[in-house]
């Protein structure tokens, strides 16, 4: 049982085990500094199962002969949960994986080999032969994908079809895996019966289910009817041999409701055991034993009515409320991980609530209310605690419920700084695309006065960029002046418009011309946008966004025509892509033509799997590290990624290496070098230290390129020039190889004309 306390460990016949007596107490009787736990071998090979019923009810009916198969995990879904998947663009894909069915059971089975993990899973498969659809998993790739698709029950079920949020409060019950089928059933009708509805999934093979549930807090009456709810669930739970509270605790939800399950001579045992730890009960008062009512200290409550400021971004995913998108987080703490995937890497670092996702988002709640928080925009402590964010997005794609930090600070700066100035930084780094066009017309002064010693030392002052970084030199031609020099491919070929983003065209150039021979190699004409078109990814790390509006605009205007005739745009920086797929159409939710150019924007990676239909990926038989950008995995999506290397026959580990630690110009930052540091040290830096000399090292980021050739000192490229590299393997005399060659003659022969004309005048001077 998780609710209450397990007193049971004080019987002498379990050894009056204090230290497992006190699990589960919810901080209620101590503070626990260190625990030594004992852990279960992990097999060394596993099998995944699915079992597709034609209802989630004879699915449960079905777990104890299931569980009696041996399986090391058992998770139940249903139909509405998978609709509501879809109906969110959650795993769309990856749902298709299920076998035929309105309710499965994920059964996985581990062995020492996989035949014996195997052999598990097909003995289960001959005993349930006619009574469910079934389909044996055997690739890595596709196991993982369907156990993404359960662990997005939380994100799926947060808010409804109409947008109506959910809520806790009856999420974790749990009852014998042998009721569990009749539960179900009973707790449907249950449903029914209040006019509730709500997906049912969860740890089936444990018998808990998890359910999140429209509850109206914001009324009297809905409050009321939350508390008749929840009184007849735990009634029904009791009635089938079940615990209020399967796997999160009672907390003060349901603690009011446990004299139903265990009688009140047990609940004051609660009490006295609480009593002997904590005599004065400061430990986490209100919770477990005494506890407060579950209609009190709601978050909402009756009569909550939050302000609705004015904002920039629409938050068309929130009913256009920045209120409702600030009570996104669930506070499930999914952002304070340590070890896997990339949320959240200031909070790795500092180690500090205010600093996670959750303590953002929650601080934000807090401003809007004015409770605690007072001065709403210019409010300090969220300044504070938006500083160290990375805006990243990781939270937005690993967050289940998809909170958008990086949206909610830039659009925090944008009042904050109202009239006011930011600091140099911003304007040295927000602004660069109009610092490297200057630039791009003298880059070799540039250059120089950016790595003089003493004149680069000043200029990093002035410009906020911490003295122990290297400003990224400026190419000594452009990308787009190379692009517009050379003859395109024929103009009957499809038409696509490479994004020439500020960092491919004025620092590596070399990267858009790869994107350029591996499109023409594709079948495509290439053509670039117009010069004075930048998406203005920079501009939303500072929260300048009356200038992103302008610049967002301003494409929108220069490319309808493009727009009309659906060109596809490809673009190679992972971040300016995601403007394009994410920021712009919620700054201009009601634009057609922003939505339409969403949809006709792709990375190179997918525009190449996707849209080039027919083309062969060039084979390219190396071992690769690929270092993912933050954006590209969180709002682009990795698998094209993934896919095109696999095509290209590359050996390819993709790294969990969280975030580099630039993520644009926030390394750059003096304040924020270390921190920068620190983060990719944490994982990315030491493996690409550690990556051996004949394999490729792939990053597509700008910026993680730059922390990677700075903090390790290796060189990684992105995946044009991956693509180039095997094009050229194949045919090591195509046309722009000799194109190139013939430049590097011309440069030679002119670079030894000029050297002749200096002699001269050298000899002339002496004999003169």
């Amino acid at each position: 049982m998780v609710s209450g306390y397990d007193l049971t460990q004080l019987l002498p016949e379990k050894g009056f085990h204090l230290a497992r007596a006190l699990v589960g107490t919810e901080g209620t009787c101590a503070t626990i500094l260190e625990a030594t736990v004992r852990l279960l071998p992990s097999p060394r090979c596993r099998s995944l199962l699915v079992l597709g019923y034609p209802d989630v009810y004879r699915a449960a009916d079905h777990i104890p002969e299931v569980m009696e198969a041996g399986p090391i995990g058992c998770e139940g879904l249903d139909e509405v949960l998978v609709a509501d998947m879809k109906r969110m663009k959650i795993h769309p894909r990856d749902t298709r994986l299920l076998p035929d069915g309105k309710g499965w059971l994920l059964v996985e089975f581990g062995g020492d080999t996989k035949e014996e993990a195997d052999a598990k899973a097909r003995a289960l498969m001959a005993r349930v032969a006619g009574g469910a659809s079934n389909k044996l998993f055997d690739d890595a790739w596709e196991e993982e994908k369907l156990w993404k698709v359960r662990e997005a029950g939380l994100g799926a079920t947060a808010r409804l079809a109409d947008g109506t949020e959910t809520w806790e409060g009856w999420e974790d019950a749990a009852v014998p895996p042998r009721a569990l089928g009749s539960y179900l059933r009973k707790f449907r009708e249950l449903l029914d019966r209040y006019g509730y509805q709500c997906a049912l999934y969860g740890h089936f093979g444990q018998g808990c289910v998890h359910t999140r549930i429209e509850f109206d807090l914001t009324t009297r009456e809905g409050i009321a009817k939350y508390r008749r709810f929840v009184t007849d669930a735990a009634r029904l739970v009791v009635s089938h041999g079940g615990s209020l509270s399967g796997e999160h605790g009672d907390g003060q939800s349901k603690a009011e409701l446990l004299p139903m399950m265990y009688g009140e001579e047990l609940v004051r045992a609660f009490e006295e055991f609480k009593s002997i730890w904590d005599p004065d009960w400061k430990m986490n008062p209100g919770k477990v034993v005494r506890p407060h009512r579950i209609d009190e200290d709601l978050r909402v409550g009756a009569g909550y009515r939050p302000p609705e400021p004015r904002t920039h971004f629409a938050f068309p995913e929130d009913d256009f409320s920045l209120a409702k998108a600030t009570r996104r987080c669930v506070g499930i703490g999914e952002c304070r991980k340590h070890e896997v995937g990339t949320m959240c890497p200031s909070y790795r670092v500092t180690k500090e609530e205010m600093h996670s996702t959750r303590g953002r988002a929650h601080l934000l709640f807090e401003m809007l209310q004015g409770d605690p928080l007072r001065g709403g925009w210019r409010a300090e402590p969220v300044k504070e605690a938006l500083d160290l964010c990375l805006a990243c997005k990781a939270c937005k794609g690993e967050c289940p419920v998809n909170v958008d930090v990086a949206t909610y600070k830039a659009e925090f700066l944008s009042h904050y700084y109202a009239g006011r100035l930011r600091p140099r930084h911003a304007y040295a780094m927000g602004l660069i695309h109009w610092w490297a066009r200057i630039a791009s017309r003298v880059p070799g002064v540039a250059n120089f006065a950016m790595h003089a010693p003493g004149l680069a030392r000043a200029l990093k002052w002035i410009g906020g960029i911490a003295p122990e970084r290297k400003v990224p030199r400026f190419a000594t031609r452009t990308f787009r002046a190379w692009f517009e020099s050379r003859r395109s491919l024929d103009a009957g070929s499809p038409r696509v418009l490479l994004w020439a983003d500020t960092f491919n065209n004025f620092f590596h150039p070399e990267v858009a011309q790869a994107a350029v021979e591996v499109l023409e190699d594709a079948g495509f004409q290439v053509a670039i946008q117009p010069e004075r078109l930048c998406c203005g990814r920079p501009l939303y790390d500072y929260g300048m966004l009356d200038l992103a509006k302008r610049k967002l605009r301003q494409i929108l205007d220069d490319l309808r025509p493009e727009i009309a005739r659906g060109t596809p745009v490809v673009g190679l920086e992972p971040s300016c892509v995601a403007t394009f797929r994410d920021e712009m159409c919620s700054l201009f939710p009601h634009d057609e033509d922003a939505k339409r150019l969403r949809e006709q924007t792709y990375l190179l990676s997918e525009f190449l799997v996707e849209r080039a239909k027919g083309w062969t990926a060039p084979r390219l038989e190396r071992k690769a590290l690929v270092h993912g950008h933050c954006h590209h995995k969180s709002v682009l999506g990795f698998d094209a990624e993934q896919e095109l290397l696999r095509r290209m026959g590359l050996d390819a580990e993709v790294l969990d290496s969280g975030c580099c630690g630039m993520a644009g110009s926030f390394g750059f930052e003096r304040e924020k070098f270390d921190i920068s540091m620190t983060i990719g040290e944490q994982k990315l830096l030491p493996r690409a230290r550690a990556c051996p000399p004949g394999t490729l090292l792939i990053a597509d980021g700008f910026s993680c390129r730059q922390q990677v050739e700075q903090g390790a000192g290796r060189v990684p490229l992105h995946v044009a020039q991956v693509l180039r590299l095997a094009l050229r393997e194949k045919a090591p005399a195509s046309p722009p190889a000799r194109r190139r060659r013939r430049h590097r003659v011309r440069r030679a022969a002119l670079a030894a004309g000029l050297l002749t004309v200096a002699l001269g005048a050298v000899l002339l001077a002496r004999t003169g």
